[in-house]
């Protein structure tokens, strides 16, 4: 009986040291966080068929995709493929704005957001493969 129980402590210490070596390894792109924070108050409202947010902000998520393009990525993140799709990513937001500025309609102001959102998940998406030693 003393085996079994000294057993499971040794398993939930082991367990609860795994889970706090990862939660330490996250790894933080400031970029990143400001780029997703204009991103969700502005498509979220979008998908509820409120453009104001968007028409409002698409000025600050131009430049938003530009630091994140031209910030230094933390060595994890250091790869082609997500520098390419921040590439994108700004190009495609830089497009967004020019829609807004031109007073597209809203179905192509809201189909151009939800591709500019889609790469924005790609790109977490690829972060977090980076991550996981993919």
């Amino acid at each position: 009986m003393k085996n079994v129980l000294r057993i499971c402590i040794l398993f939930f210490v082991g367990l609860s040291f795994n889970f706090t070596v990862h939660a330490q390894t996250k790894v933080e792109w400031p970029e990143r966080r400001a780029f997703h924070s204009v991103m969700s108050t502005t498509f979220h409202p979008a998908e509820d068929g409120n453009l104001e947010p968007i028409k409002k902000r698409s000025g600050e998520m131009v430049q938003k995709a530009k630091e994140w393009k031209e910030s230094t990525p933390p060595k994890e993140f250091d790869k082609p493929i997500i520098k390419k799709k921040l590439k994108l990513l700004y190009k495609e937001s830089k497009a967004l704005d020019k829609m807004i500025q031109k007073k597209a309609s809203d179905a192509k102001i809201k189909a151009a957001l939800t591709k500019l959102h889609d790469r924005f998940h790609e790109i977490a998406e690829a972060c977090n493969h980076s991550q996981e030693g993919h």
